[in-house]
């Protein structure tokens, strides 16, 4: 196996045991090989009733855990993760797959695709086939949407990231996607400017990472129209994408009529 990296995985079979450090990771293995991931990061909370040891978040793992847990295969995303726990972990002899970070939905599903089928040796599960179908055409561009997925200090979807490419599939533009980093760091009259001059007519505001409310976020915006997202369906892969195609074009359809 070679990882989205270009690395090699030198794994001897099919793994049994595997230490998921990215949740939407998590969340595809184990609906897809029911119980091969033997440990998890503390918010990696699907499938719901995952009952496996944690082994801390995602960006600062405990990583004498992960190796105490003796895993066939650790699974890692070039974003989430830090290269210096990666390098450890095969330094100690432990396979690992990094996913680089998706830039669209179709470098997702095809990363995840290699990974089921190749690492795991199985046929392509009926709910990646299905994401394939629904996300393959993007709808045509109906609003330009500013997307914070943070506060205190206010952070934006940029360019190439993946929750971008959902909005845009579901005919949402984003108002940064031309920006040169991939989350901008704009003050709040930068901000509300998008939507005094017409740049953005629509606010997205995910409950995760940071967790925005009818009350916190859309108070920043007097005036401006915005739809509350799960964070989940925006910005994870797997399982999820087929009910997030569907739920979040209903509220988006909703929020721009």
């Amino acid at each position: 196996m070679i990882d989205d990296l270009g690395e090699q995985v030198p794994l001897a079979g099919p793994p049994g045991r595997v230490v998921s450090l990215v949740p939407a990771l998590t969340e595809a293995v184990e609906a897809t090989v029911p119980g091969a991931v033997a440990g998890a990061t503390d918010y990696c909370t699907h499938p719901p009733g995952l009952d496996v040891p944690r082994v801390g978040g995602s960006k600062y793992p405990k990583v004498d855990a992960v190796l105490g847990l003796r895993p066939d295969l650790v699974l890692a995303n070039s974003e989430e993760n830090r290269p210096e726990d990666v390098a450890r972990l095969r330094a100690e002899g432990v396979p690992v797959w990094v996913m680089e970070a998706p830039a669209t939905v179709p470098m997702a599903l095809v990363s995840l695709r290699a990974l089921l089928t190749g690492a795991f040796g199985v046929a392509a599960p009926d709910w990646l086939t299905d994401a394939e179908r629904r996300w393959a055409q993007p709808r045509p561009i109906r609003a330009r949407a500013l997307v914070p997925v943070w506060r205190k200090p206010w952070i934006v979807l940029g360019r190439d990231t993946f929750g971008g490419d959902v909005l845009h599939r579901l005919g949402i533009a984003t108002v940064y996607s031309d920006h040169a980093d991939r989350y901008p760091r704009p003050k709040i009259d930068e901000l509300r400017a998008q939507f005094a001059r017409g740049a953005a007519d629509l606010l997205v505001l995910p409950d995760e990472p940071y967790e925005f409310t009818g009350t916190d976020g859309p108070e920043a915006f007097p005036g401006v129209p915005y739809v509350l997202v799960s964070g989940r369906y925006l910005t994870w892969y797997g399982p999820s994408l087929g009910a997030a195609h569907r739920v979040l074009d209903l509220a988006l359809t909703r929020a721009v009529r």
